[in-house]
């Protein structure tokens, strides 16, 4: 079978072609940018990438289109696509009928943390033998590609699948897939969110906040796409919860079939105590029984709250969790969440993906507790179709209060005026029209001892590496 995916390098139809490739499908695809990494990954794979939209890509027909969200009508591949009557269909339903069936799956839904904690639940079930399958928004360090089939294939039957399921953990009976559960819609022509495809057995409601300004008029809209995916679970599976998240409990009150399990610091069936005031170490309790201590990389309340979550999904299959703790010190977080790109001159720079307010107040408030008085530098890019529309514009000031300084990109396409966010940080912020003026901002402020954090959920043109790179030329 030859697909062809619309949109192959996002790092989630980028994960679904090394999918299909594992299976031993010809995969081709396009994109509006073919670039590294993602590009020299998939060829790798043998993929054959096109750049751009052209109708040309489409020749001769697939079997089958895989099409992306980021693709609407009007674009030439879309149009020739159904000109011309050629199967398709979309990221998610492909991955439900083609890998998820017949695999018990582990689904991380939320607003923030979805990566963190799915690449964590699919390092601690590694840790545990269980050679799970798993698709992430990013590339985890553990494992080093964003996706993988997992145990259930290659040599491996399923009848022998089954009875390693049996011999480790009783209660499975097939292998596990690890899954971000993301609530954005699925494409241009099923505007349900992408998770109600995945049908998971166990599901991490991880938090809820209004975002996705672009698809999403308001939280309770959003609300009801977390309840569609509570619909799915069966009876005899897990809901994993937040026990702190008012808005996640107003889900479960419109109906819940599955058993819950909570989850928060003080609060839930699964607690926590900081060890260490930054969360790098922190014991856990699971229903008043202190379990043990974890220690790992990782800073940050909001990341413990990740790790009570992978820990008690884990918990979930049937894995003893007493044993996992070890697995914390050997957990290498994601590419750019708060990714360390190195030390120049004694300025720290650091590449992260926070695009929601909350997202970078937690990620601050965890590098405050960790560097105590020493400066901390942000420079942020209002890049989420959310930031872009403003959706957020309000809350940046608050978000950016354990910060020393921040300067904000406004390109000239910002529909709003990014010097409002400027005004209300008091002198400690500076909005600039290009990376190239940010990065010179940067240069002239940063000093031994600082710490600069690089905020987007986009490419940023490189800032983070390039601004290493003027600090290390003088």
């Amino acid at each position: 079978m030859r697909i062809h995916i619309l949109g192959i390098c996002g790092t989630f139809m980028g994960g679904i072609a090394v999918l299909a490739r594992e299976l031993g499908m010809e995969v081709t695809g396009s994109d509006a940018n073919v670039y590294p990494p993602m590009s020299d990954q998939l060829r790798a794979l043998g993929i054959v990438l096109e750049e751009g939209w052209s109708a040309e890509h489409l020749k001769p027909a697939p079997d089958l289109v895989v099409v992306g969200n980021a693709l609407s009508r009007g674009n030439p591949s879309v149009e020739y696509m159904l000109n011309e009557g050629l199967p398709y269909t979309s990221g998610p339903q492909w991955l439900g009928e083609h890998v998820l069936r017949g695999r018990e799956v582990l689904a991380v839904a939320g607003t923030h943390g979805k990566t963190t904690t799915s690449s964590l639940l699919a390092h601690l079930l590694d840790s545990a033998g269980s050679l799970p399958g798993f698709l992430i928004g990013g590339v985890p360090g553990n494992f080093g590609v964003s996706a993988r089939l997992g145990l259930g294939t290659g040599d491996w039957g399923l009848d022998t699948v089954a009875a390693f399921s049996r011999s480790r953990v009783p209660s499975l009976q097939v292998p596990l897939f690890v899954l971000e559960a993301d609530e954005y819609d699925t494409a241009f022509f099923d505007k349900r969110s992408k998770f109600v495809h995945y049908r998971p057995r166990i599901a991490i409601l991880n938090n809820l906040e209004y975002d996705h300004a672009d698809i999403f008029p308001d939280v309770a809209s959003i609300q009801r796409q977390f309840h569609h995916l509570v619909r799915t679970v069966p009876g005899n599976g897990r809901l994993i919860v937040n026990a702190e998240d008012a808005r996640l409990a107003e889900v479960l009150a419109m109906g819940c079939w599955t058993p819950v399990e909570t989850f928060g610091i003080d609060t839930g069936d699964w607690r926590a105590r900081l060890l260490a005031a930054d969360g790098s170490a922190f014991s856990v309790a699971y229903r008043g029984d202190v379990i043990g201590d974890a220690q790992w990389n990782l800073t940050g309340r909001h990341n413990v709250m990740n790790a009570l979550a992978a820990l008690a999904a884990a918990h979930a299959t049937g894995v003893d969790p007493g044993p996992l703790l070890p697995a914390f010190a050997t957990f290498e977080s994601v590419k750019r969440r708060m990714e360390a790109l190195g030390e120049v001159e004694g300025v720290h720079v650091y590449d992260d993906f926070a695009h929601h307010p909350t997202a970078i107040a937690t990620t601050l408030a965890g590098l405050r507790a960790k560097v105590g008085d020493a400066r901390i530098l942000v420079a942020l890019e209002p890049r989420s179709n959310s930031m872009r529309a403003g959706a957020h514009a309000a809350m940046l000031a608050p978000s950016l209060a354990d910060a020393d300084q921040a300067v904000l990109l406004q390109r000239p396409e910002l529909p709003w005026d990014a010097q409002r966010v400027v005004d209300a940080l008091d002198g400690r912020g500076i909005a600039v029209p290009t990376v190239e003026d940010l990065i010179e901002v940067l240069r002239a402020q940063a000093g031994r001892g600082d710490h600069v954090v690089f905020m987007s959920n986009g490419g940023f043109e490189n800032a983070p590496r390039r601004f290493v790179d003027a600090l290390r030329a003088g």
